[in-house]
């Protein structure tokens, strides 16, 4: 005779299929994987609907130089946008440091295109002679298809998967026959082999985060800034006006200090739209182990990786932290002493938050207030995407401003991530920013 089996359910295997998907499901354009293979080797793939197929399958080869190398070259990029680029001093004017200047359009054009061409070169060394270098004729198919699949039509959704970390933003196509600067003219056929001026690109590392379906939008978004007030104490940047666009119409807490920051991670029910972050960003020593990213708020007290995963960990996927963040201090948008991809922005999404925007270089405060009001304008809109957002401001600066900071930023996860709202807010629900 039947019998009722009394089941208990300790899984949801068919949540994929159960649950409506968000935009974070959206396939990419291309998706590029690296993963190391031991200590000599790495092994690349290459795939999306914008690649050149290979008989229905993935593009795949296993590249004969060692992840440390990469690294290494990684590291070399970075530094040279530093001492190349923002440390520049004009010979003819010592006062107009490029750290200072936002708008270069105030320096000649062969100076700009000069030191440009440097950052190009190191950059397309890097994918071309130390990551995909080598005469292996699968090597040589590989980087083909990749470099046909960069250079074709612009403004694509690029995922780079990796545990391996590349600035690839900063990364160029190479370009053997672009012509030297003419009389008059700019540095943005330059401009236009940088990654990050030809499409979106969003980083990753191992698997893509599964978030249990984003919670309903709010009426007015939840937004906080958080920030040592030391930083630009005179004026001199246009961070005031960041904090002003950040208040506007949304529910707006500010916190000054590591004490305020741990206590509201600690909670659980922690639920912002956009968490703002205007502070110092520096590495300190871990012994024997790489050295790690740490903030400081006003008074001091780091804020590292582990911050986070002391007071997220207990929090299961029901939690409503889902926040975008934008990391605007230094080396923010890279890894623990260069290494692997084990870093805050990764502890912030473990987390829960939706993607993580921050700078892999040491960033000027001056072109730092500047990006902010600019990305940070356009979100807060709601309309646009995170990582249509950043494309569009690296350009803007490029193309508007002779100035290719703007690929500097990396945007890790979250490409897709947009600023939701209920229903458009009928007033101004911020409170008014300290003076």
């Amino acid at each position: 005779m039947p019998t009722e089996l009394h089941v208990h359910v300790v899984q949801d295997p068919s949540r994929g299929f159960t649950t409506l998907p968000d935009r974070l499901t959206r396939g990419p354009d291309i998706t590029v994987c690296l993963d190391g293979v031991g200590e000599d080797r790495i092994r690349a793939r290459l795939y999306g609907p914008a690649v050149p197929q290979l008989y229905g399958t993935e593009h795949r080869v296993d590249l004969a130089v060692r992840p440390a190398d990469v690294r290494d070259a990684a590291a070399r990029l970075c530094r040279q946008w530093k001492e190349h680029f923002v440390d520049h001093r004009p010979a003819d004017a010592p006062d107009s440091a490029y750290a200072t200047l936002v708008d270069l359009r105030t320096r000649p054009l062969v100076e700009v295109y000069d030191i440009v061409s440097e950052l190009a070169l190191v950059g397309s060394e890097l994918l071309y002679g130390t990551l995909l270098g080598g005469t292996d004729e699968r090597v040589v198919r590989f980087r083909n298809y990749l470099t046909e699949a960069l250079r074709g039509q612009e403004g694509l959704r690029v995922r780079f998967d990796s545990d391996l970390y590349v600035p690839w933003p900063m990364v160029c196509l190479e370009e053997p026959g672009v012509p030297p600067l003419q009389r008059g003219g700019d540095p943005g056929p330059l401009f236009r082999r940088f990654l990050g001026y030809r499409h979106q690109i969003e980083q990753t590392g191992g698997a893509y985060p599964w978030l249990a379906g984003l919670r309903e939008a709010p009426e007015v978004p939840a937004v906080s800034l958080n920030h040592d007030v030391r930083v630009d104490r005179k004026g001199r940047t246009r961070a005031a006006e960041v904090a002003a666009v950040l208040a506007k119409g949304t529910r707006f807490v500010e916190r000054r200090t590591h004490g305020e920051l741990v206590q509201a991670l600690g909670r659980d029910d922690l639920c912002e739209q956009l968490m703002y972050f205007w502070c110092h960003g520096h590495f300190v020593p871990n012994g024997p182990r790489p050295a790690s990213l740490a903030l400081t708020l006003t008074d001091n007290k780091t804020i590292d990786a582990q911050t986070v995963r002391d007071r997220r960990r207990r929090f299961g996927s029901e939690s409503p932290f889902q926040p975008f963040v934008m990391l605007n201090a230094c080396h923010a948008g890279a890894p623990d002493g260069g290494g692997d991809h084990r870093f805050l922005s990764l502890a912030l999404i473990d987390a829960g938050a939706r993607g993580v925007l921050g700078p892999q270089i040491e960033m000027p405060q001056a072109f730092a207030a500047e990006y902010a009001l600019e990305f940070l304008t356009r979100y807060l809109h709601g309309t646009e995407t995170a990582g249509g957002i950043a494309h569009a401001v690296a350009r803007h600066f490029a193309d508007t401003l002779h100035n290719p900071l703007g690929f500097a930023y990396a945007l890790h996860h979250g490409m897709d991530t947009r600023l939701e709202r209920a229903d458009a807010p009928t007033s101004d629900a911020g409170r008014e920013v300290p003076v």
